[in-house]
């Protein structure tokens, strides 16, 4: 019973989730997609956890396995907002299929770095975005139309550049061929 309690109240989470999702899109200003979504994540599992508290149905559940229950589904809400409308929103690959989609389901492999500067980068206003994200974010300020990284942005930027460094793959495979170019991917400038 209380396996069964589990699911249903984690259903619930699931149901309230897309509902704060969708209502927040559709109905608010977003500032940051994935902060948005994470939002979305935390209403759900509070509104979730006030159900599974204060619901009869939901006694059998002792009062640790509800904070359990909590948890898991805070956790399922970040999964949730990285995985899905994040990835979505900053997807280059998404961003791959749905121009092949546009342009009838095939390009020649040599215009898609012309259609990835001259059309992505417009289409998606790339540059607005991070932008965006970064002073939202306070990694970065504009000023007078100067962009300045802040003490937290530099050091994520030092973080970034020791995981390029020292955790990504030594040789991954890009078109055809195992190669490090990405540990280091300013060494040619």
């Amino acid at each position: 019973m209380k396996f069964l309690q589990s699911v249903i109240a984690t259903l619930i989470f699931l149901i309230v989730l897309v509902m704060f999702y969708y209502f927040h899109i559709t109905y608010f200003r977003v500032n940051v997609v994935f902060y948005a979504s994470i939002a979305d994540g935390i209403f759900a599992s509070i509104i979730t956890g006030c159900i599974v508290f204060f619901v009869r149905y939901f006694n059998q559940l002792n009062s640790f396995e509800k904070l359990q229950l909590c948890i898991v589904w805070f956790l399922l809400g970040y999964i949730f907002a990285i995985s899905v409308p994040t990835v979505i929103d900053r997807s280059l690959s998404f961003y791959l299929l749905e121009k092949l989609q546009q342009r009838g389901g095939e390009i020649r492999q040599n215009d898609f770095e012309r259609i990835f500067t001259e059309e992505y980068m417009k289409e998606y206003r790339l540059v607005d975005i991070r932008l965006t994200e970064q002073l939202e974010s306070g990694t970065i300020i504009i000023d007078n139309g100067i962009v300045r990284l802040t003490e937290k942005g530099n050091s994520l930027a030092i973080f970034s550049r020791y995981f390029h460094e020292h955790w990504l793959p030594k040789k991954r495979l890009i078109m055809g061929e195992y190669t490090d170019d990405l540990i280091d991917p300013f060494k040619d400038r």
